[in-house]
C-alpha cells in the first residue's frame, strides 16, 4: 500500500506489482473509501481485469471498524459476513470481534494485492471537461481523472449529536458513541444514554456489566427488538429470507413471531412498536439485535427513560418534563453520510442526503458514478454490499471501462 498518489492522473504502481509488468492504464477506476465496500469493490473490479485505485483518508484501511467501541461483535454470522474472495477465518467465532473485523480487512487488501492509497481525502467529484470520465479533487491539491468512481465512505460516517437547546452551554460530559471506548471511565457514574439503536442498547449494557453506578437509556421511539439467536437459527438468516418479500406481509409475520419469542417490556418503559418491523427498516431503522438489553430492562440495571428534549442549567430535560443531571450522557444518535461537499452538487441524492441509487446503478445523470455501503439491509451490510460489489464491477465492465492490467486476482 502506497502513502499518497502523484499529483497527475496516475496514481502509482503498487508495492506488489512486479517491473515486467505493463504500465497502468492512465483512467483507472477510483474507489474512495478503504472500508469493506471499498476493498470488496476493488478486489471484483480487479476480477474483472480492470484497475482499481483505493483511495483511503487515514492511514490504514478499516478506519472506522477501528474507531468503534472495544466490546462490539459483529450481529451477523461469519460465514455471511466474509468479503468476496476471501472468507472470514473459523478461528474468529460465530459472532466476529471488532479487532478481528480490522484484521480481517487488513489480511483482504494485502492477500488480494489491492492497490490502496492512505492518507488521501477526495473533498470533491466532478465530470472532466470533455465529459468522458471522472476528475476528483484531492489533498495537496491533487486532481485524478477516472473512467469511473465507486463512492465507499460508508454509512457511519461523520457523528451526529442533535442540536438539542442548550446544548451549547451544558457544561457537563456530552460525548456521541463514537468517542466512547469502554465502561472504565463510567464505573461508579451515573450514565445516561441517548438513543435505543444497537449501538445504544449495546454500550448501555455495556454500562452496567462495567460497573456504573446508575444507567439510563433515553427513548424517543420504542424499537423492534430480536434475539441475535434464537436455537441456534440467528436472526440474520430470517433477514436474509424475507428480504424481497412484500413489506406488508413481513410486517404481518414478525408481530406474532415477537409476542411469542420476546417478553413485553411495556411496564420497564418500552412498549411494543405500533408500526411494522420491515416498515421501520425501509425508512431505515433496523431493528436491535438483544445481546443483554432485555434482561437488563426487566432487572432494572437499565431504566428505560423519556427523550431528551434539552439541556437547562446543568441538567438534562426528558420529554416528559423529567430533569435529571447524570455524571455523563452518551449520545448514541447515528451519523451523517457527509456525501453532500463530494457529489451533492451532482444532483445524485435525495432530501436526506443519500445516494438515489445503490449499488450497480448509476443516477440517469451520472453514469459511472456508483454507491455502495449506503443502506442498512435486515440481511446485513457486509453480505448485501459483497453482493454490491461484484454487480458494481460487472456494470463497469459492461460500460467499457478499459482494463488496465490483467493482474492476476488470487
Amino acid at each position: 500500500m502506497a502513502d499518497s498518489p502523484t499529483s497527475d492522473s496516475t496514481p502509482p504502481r503498487p508495492a506488489s506489482a512486479s517491473p515486467a509488468e505493463p504500465h497502468l492504464a492512465d483512467r483507472p477506476v477510483y474507489v474512495i473509501g478503504g472500508g469493506p465496500g471499498g476493498l470488496a469493490a476493488a478486489y471484483a473490479l480487479r476480477a474483472q481485469g480492470i484497475r482499481a485505485v483505493v483511495l483511503e483518508r487515514s492511514d490504514h484501511v478499516g478506519a472506522s471498524w477501528r474507531r468503534h467501541y472495544d466490546r462490539l461483535h459483529l450481529h451477523t454470522t461469519r460465514r455471511l459476513s466474509g468479503l468476496p474472495g476471501l472468507p472470514m477465518p473459523r478461528r474468529f467465532g460465530r459472532w466476529v470481534s471488532r479487532d478481528d473485523v480490522v484484521r480481517y480487512l487488513e489480511k483482504y487488501a494485502e492477500h488480494h494485492e489491492l492497490e490502496v492509497v492512505t492518507g488521501v481525502e477526495v473533498s470533491r467529484v466532478e465530470r472532466t471537461p470533455d465529459g468522458t470520465g471522472w476528475l476528483l479533487h484531492a489533498t495537496g491539491g491533487r486532481e485524478l481523472t477516472g473512467a469511473a468512481v465507486v463512492v465507499a465512505t460508508g454509512y457511519n460516517h461523520t457523528p451526529r449529536i442533535p442540536d438539542w437547546p442548550g446544548r451549547d452551554t451544558y457544561t457537563g460530559e456530552l460525548l456521541h458513541a463514537a468517542d466512547y471506548r469502554n465502561p472504565k471511565p463510567y464505573a461508579d457514574r451515573d450514565v445516561l444514554v441517548v438513543g435505543v439503536g444497537n449501538t445504544g442498547a449495546e454500550i448501555a449494557v455495556d454500562l452496567v456489566e462495567g460497573g456504573a453506578s446508575r444507567v439510563r437509556l433515553s427513548v424517543r421511539t420504542a424499537p423492534h427488538i430480536l434475539r441475535r439467536s434464537t436455537a441456534g437459527w440467528a436472526a440474520q438468516y430470517t433477514g436474509v429470507l424475507v428480504r424481497h418479500l412484500p413489506v406488508g406481509l413481513v410486517d404481518r409475520m414478525a408481530g406474532p413471531l415477537a409476542k411469542l419469542s420476546l417478553p413485553d417490556l411495556s411496564a420497564h418503559g418500552l412498549p411494543r412498536p405500533d408500526t411494522g418491523l420491515y416498515s421501520r427498516v425501509h425508512d431505515g431503522s433496523i431493528p436491535v439485535q438483544d445481546v443483554g438489553l432485555i434482561d437488563a430492562v426487566r432487572k432494572g440495571s437499565v431504566e428505560v427513560v423519556a427523550a431528551v428534549e434539552s439541556f437547562e442549567d446543568g441538567k438534562v430535560v426528558l420529554a416528559d418534563g423529567t430533569r435529571v443531571e447524570p455524571d455523563a450522557v452518551i449520545a448514541a444518535t447515528g451519523y451523517f453520510r457527509a456525501l453532500e461537499n463530494l457529489v451533492g452538487h451532482l444532483d445524485v441524492l435525495n432530501a436526506r442526503g443519500r445516494p438515489v441509487v445503490h449499488g450497480a446503478r448509476t443516477p440517469e445523470n451520472a453514469p459511472g458514478l456508483y454507491f455502495t455501503g449506503f443502506t442498512n439491509p435486515i440481511s446485513g451490510m457486509l453480505r448485501e454490499l459483497s453482493m454490491d460489489a461484484v454487480k458494481i464491477a460487472k456494470a463497469v465492465a459492461k460500460d467499457g471501462a478499459r482494463p488496465a492490467s490483467r493482474l492476476p486476482v488470487t
